[in-house]
């Protein structure tokens, strides 16, 4: 399973104008299956983000968790949005291949996998919609930007 990781002060979702997902300062994460993803992946992906240390502690270094923040009584907020485009392949020509992504069934099944997850992990989890026209809004905290491959 790919991911893409962003610490934000802010990010949203919208389709068609209505925001769907929101949340404050936490993680935004676009999240990619592969055809060999199962469950397994998602729960382990779910885990590393909880568990992943790239918020400042009182001494500015990173060196907190989202779950660091929701027990200094500041939940952070997980935004999780599907992003099949994190499997392009741009090996050969101009034109992204993204055959190495998930059949589409197969990665909103994942996706959903990673949702519920989340939500049985984490107190703030918004979301985006699979398969969707979504525009993405962020404020980058820092900016911290983190590709992660969780097998």
């Amino acid at each position: 399973m790919l991911a893409l990781v962003q610490r934000v002060r802010q990010a949203r979702v919208e389709i068609a104008t209505q925001t769907v997902g929101q949340i404050g300062p936490g993680l935004l994460v676009l999240v990619c299956a592969e055809p060999s993803d199962t469950p397994v992946q998602a729960a382990k992906l779910v885990s590393k983000l909880l568990k992943l240390r790239i918020f400042s502690d009182d001494a500015g270094k990173m060196n907190r968790s989202l779950q660091d923040l929701d027990g200094a009584g500041t939940p952070g907020g997980l935004l999780i949005v599907s992003q099949f485009t994190l499997a392009a392949d741009t090996s050969s020509g101009n034109r992204p291949s993204f055959t190495s992504a998930a059949p589409a069934a197969q990665g909103e099944a994942l996706y959903e996998a990673v949702l519920r997850e989340a939500r049985a992990a984490h107190p703030q989890v918004a979301c985006g919609r699979f398969g969707a026209d979504m525009q993405v809004h962020l404020v980058n905290d820092g900016p911290v930007t983190i590709p992660m491959t969780v097998r």
